[in-house]
């Protein structure tokens, strides 16, 4: 599948340019895919496509492509929530039984908790059924994916080949010691028991900490993995509190669920796996939850998960009409209640939010 990351990975930065990208590498992956499948159009019954939320110039891209090319072949065409597509990933990689035929314990049953941790979102989210989602924290202000980003900028670590935040964690795992500089401020988690994230104040606080030593150019390469490493682990322990304040209050509500579906980008750092398979061993209320965590290849943004969020309107035989717009801003709460006719408005407005 076509990913602007790898446009990245030559240039070592995210060119803003690269929203661009989706205009012209549509018709090319749509081909590369059919060809490596062994397939032709013909084959083909249905075509899905991320409605929302995202950018704009992204998701009017691919809705466009998809819509010219199910026109012209008469397909039906869904579009898809993306935050709902990594919810429901889990349905799709784990197995519904073991090679010896039993059930799978680990197979997520509804209603499950699903973390959604990515560069646009930080959310647990109560998932009630293949449709029905509710919020039960979020952020305040930045996502964790975009706070790895950020600090892993900042510190200035290679992240040729990668993401920054992928970088960071690769950059956490090298066998060198760590040592704190004169002038470290170790990390806080902010507003403790509420339901709520904020990330911001992570990289904001790695802000503080270089110009009390006076620069980066002051650090160590010593000195950057302490840093590197106590936020990470400052940035994960901050999801386990909230998941913590969630399971409490699922108890409460005599909400009884099994299963914690990790998805999102940052739900391929293995130090975050390590860290919640812990965390669930020893909940506050002494439930036993199953984490469960897709291939780390459909933990980032794909194809196959828009394909399988869409299947059970395809097969219901509900599909939208070709004058469908995208969603920039889309609560996955909304779509219980969601129209499946044009949001007028949101095909001007998402260029310009």
């Amino acid at each position: 599948m076509a990913h602007q990351s790898n446009l990245a990975r030559v240039n070592s930065t995210f060119l803003p340019s690269l929203v661009l990208m989706p205009l012209f590498s549509k018709p090319i992956a749509a081909k590369r895919a059919l060809t490596e499948a062994n397939l032709s159009i013909s084959d083909i019954n249905g075509i899905a496509f991320t409605r929302g939320p995202g950018i704009g110039c992204c998701l009017a891209a691919s809705l466009n492509a998809a819509k010219t090319l199910a026109a012209v072949h008469s397909l039906p065409v869904v579009g898809v929530h993306h935050m709902q597509a990594h919810a429901l990933t889990a349905l799709l990689t784990t197995p519904t039984h073991t090679p010896s035929g039993e059930i799978n314990s680990s197979y997520p049953i509804f209603p499950y908790l699903t973390l959604l941790v990515s560069g646009g979102h930080t959310q647990i989210v109560l998932a009630k059924s293949l449709t029905s989602f509710r919020i039960l924290a979020t952020t305040v202000d930045e996502s964790i994916g975009r706070a790895f980003d950020k600090v892993s900028r900042k510190l200035k670590i290679e992240w040729a080949g990668m993401s920054p935040g992928s970088a960071l964690e690769k950059f956490c795992l090298l066998p060198e010691e760590s040592v704190y500089p004169e002038g470290y401020i170790p990390f806080t988690s902010p507003m403790p028991r509420r339901l709520a994230f904020s990330y911001a104040a992570f990289h904001s606080h790695v802000d503080r900490i270089l110009e009390s030593v006076g620069g980066i150019e002051k650090l160590t390469t010593a000195n950057k993995l302490a840093i590197a490493r106590a936020f990470q682990r400052a940035a994960f322990e901050h999801l386990e509190k909230k998941l913590d304040l969630v399971l409490e209050q699922c108890a409460q509500q005599d909400i009884k669920v099994g299963h914690l579906v990790i998805g999102g980008g940052v739900a391929s750092n293995m130090f975050l796996r390590e860290r919640l398979e812990k965390c669930l061993a020893d909940t506050p209320t002494g439930e036993v939850i199953k984490a469960v965590f897709p291939p780390a290849q459909f933990c980032t943004d794909n194809a196959a998960m828009i394909g399988w969020a869409s299947m059970h309107r395809f097969l219901a035989g509900d599909h939208d009409d070709y004058s469908i717009n995208p969603r920039s801003k889309w609560s996955i709460e909304d779509l219980e209640t969601v129209s499946h006719q044009p949001a007028i408005g949101d095909a001007t407005s998402v260029f310009y939010e």
